[in-house]
């Protein structure tokens, strides 16, 4: 079962595209964090959905939000991806031990070893305030999170 509104985010430490460390902790205090879990890097709905995200980072900032998303992928399959296609927030690797953070949140699909599309919204104090989790083929609507976020 997916992490509910209410219930404290659980924290992680995962590799970015670029092989740093970033962890949710990081942000307490400072950032609201949209944590996206997407099942897999160059599928089409997975690229829609992160290029439509790309295009909107300045409603995240205007709103003092980081964008944290998250795959299976390996860091190597996550740079390529991110050069590809001009994403410029951090794709976090859930790769090994695989899905153990998607797996955290109630979002690993067993069975094909990837996320499905959660989405978490959390707030300064490390409180998630709002989630929708979509199956694989499920495109989710940008602008219900960012209406989430202006209730922060």
């Amino acid at each position: 079962m997916a992490i509910q509104a209410g219930d404290k985010a659980p924290d992680f430490e995962l590799k970015d595209n670029h092989g740093a460390t970033v962890a949710l902790s990081d942000f307490r205090g400072h950032k609201n964090v949209v944590l996206l879990f997407y099942p897999f890097a160059f599928t089409g709905v997975c690229t829609g959905e992160l290029c439509e995200v790309r295009d909107q980072l300045p409603r995240f900032a205007d709103r003092d939000t980081q964008v944290l998303a998250v795959s299976n992928d390996s860091i190597h399959t996550l740079r390529v991806f991110a050069e590809q296609e001009g994403l410029e927030y951090p794709l976090l690797s859930d790769f090994w031990p695989h899905g153990n953070v998607s797996r955290a949140y109630g979002v690993l699909d067993e069975d094909k070893g990837c996320a499905v599309r959660g989405t978490f919204i959390i707030d300064k104090e490390g409180v998630v305030r709002w989630t929708v989790v979509n199956g694989l083929p499920d495109a989710r609507d940008l602008n219900e999170y960012v209406k989430a976020l202006d209730t922060l």
